[in-house]
């Protein structure tokens, strides 16, 4: 599928098309339990991967997956939100899954990936969305909803966060990120397998490891954790001290599903419940017995939890006020 582009409001990156990277389709052949068909957006001839399953006049469940992983990570979670009539649409991250991958490496950065991102989802046209996010999906996909708050209607954040470069990351993070720069491996599948509490089958680490079929095809995924913003002077700060304004005036619903047994994130979620005024009155929620990659552990909970969120949030009557950046 490839949608031309309506007239966007940010400025695409320039990439150096020949150095683009395109793991062969062969390389899934042999992922289980993905039975959803890929579709492709193409972003002036960058190739964006994304699920689109379920009707397509229903409102969109957008779900944003982070790093090291790519849609697959959803596989538990979307048959239980398309079966209660949503459509669901998970992309693959540029650099993950199916999407391109540059090459070099002064192409990547935070601010080319929401600009990739908030592309991908104005040229799809996508409207009244629920965003379910997690890791890298929360940085990047609350950047896009705090970009065009008149998409959204509801935010559900689970194992992320909006760093602004103000307050430190916790010490497991910082040591995360000093493995993805300096370990001569960086076994993407095993790295999944050890942040989830339920022990992955080969051929599930084996999934994992399919967008990567050697080291060149990892550079995203290694130079994520270093895009963290962590000090005021990082150059995303000042956006998501930015983004951070929007959504403190943020009256739609947002809700919090961390999970109990993640180090990386634990605790994040009450800056969100302090400073998001529509997270007063949601069923926030911990995901019980479920690691950093909780959809892993707890897929199919977690789509009955967006189910009956959803279903009690009807979309507000009033226009949106909220204001947005970027």
């Amino acid at each position: 599928m490839t949608i031309l582009p309506m007239t966007l409001s940010v400025t695409l990156p320039t990439i150096d098309k020949t150095q683009v990277l395109r793991t062969p389709e062969a390389c899934f052949e042999r992922v289980p339990d993905f039975p959803f068909a890929p579709h492709y957006f193409d972003l002036e001839g960058l190739r964006i991967a994304f699920i689109d399953e379920g009707p397509r006049d229903a409102a969109p469940v957008l779900l944003m997956h982070g790093e090291p992983t790519w849609s697959f990570l959803y596989r538990k979670m979307i048959p239980g939100l398309v079966a209660a009539g949503h459509r669901v649409i998970a992309p693959d991250l540029i650099g993950f899954g199916r999407s391109d991958k540059p090459a070099l490496a002064s192409e990547y950065s935070y601010g080319n990936h929401v600009q990739w991102m908030v592309a991908w989802m104005e040229g799809l046209d996508l409207k009244h969305i629920t965003m379910f996010c997690q890791d890298w999906g929360s940085l990047i996909g609350i950047r896009m909803a705090t970009h065009s708050p008149h998409r959204f209607d509801r935010i559900a954040l689970a194992n992320g966060g909006l760093p602004d470069g103000l307050t430190k990351i916790p010490k497991p993070l910082q040591l995360w990120q000093q493995f993805a720069k300096w370990s001569p491996w960086f076994p993407i599948g095993r790295l999944v397998n050890a942040a989830c509490v339920r022990q992955l089958s080969v051929a599930e680490v084996a999934a994992y490891d399919a967008p990567f079929p050697d080291d060149r095809y990892k550079r995203a995924a290694r130079m994520f954790p270093s895009f963290i913003p962590t000090r005021a002077d990082d150059p995303q700060s000042q956006n998501n001290i930015a983004a951070w304004e929007v959504l403190k005036k943020w009256n739609k619903p947002f809700l919090t599903l961390f999970s109990d047994r993640d180090p990386m994130t634990r605790g994040a979620d009450k800056i969100f419940l302090k400073l998001v005024p529509g997270s007063a009155g949601q069923p926030h929620a911990y995901t019980r017995q479920a690691g950093h990659f909780l959809q892993e552990d707890k897929g199919p909970e977690l789509a009955k939890k967006l189910n009956d969120w959803i279903a009690s949030t009807p979309v507000p009557v009033q226009p949106d006020r909220t204001g947005s950046t970027e």
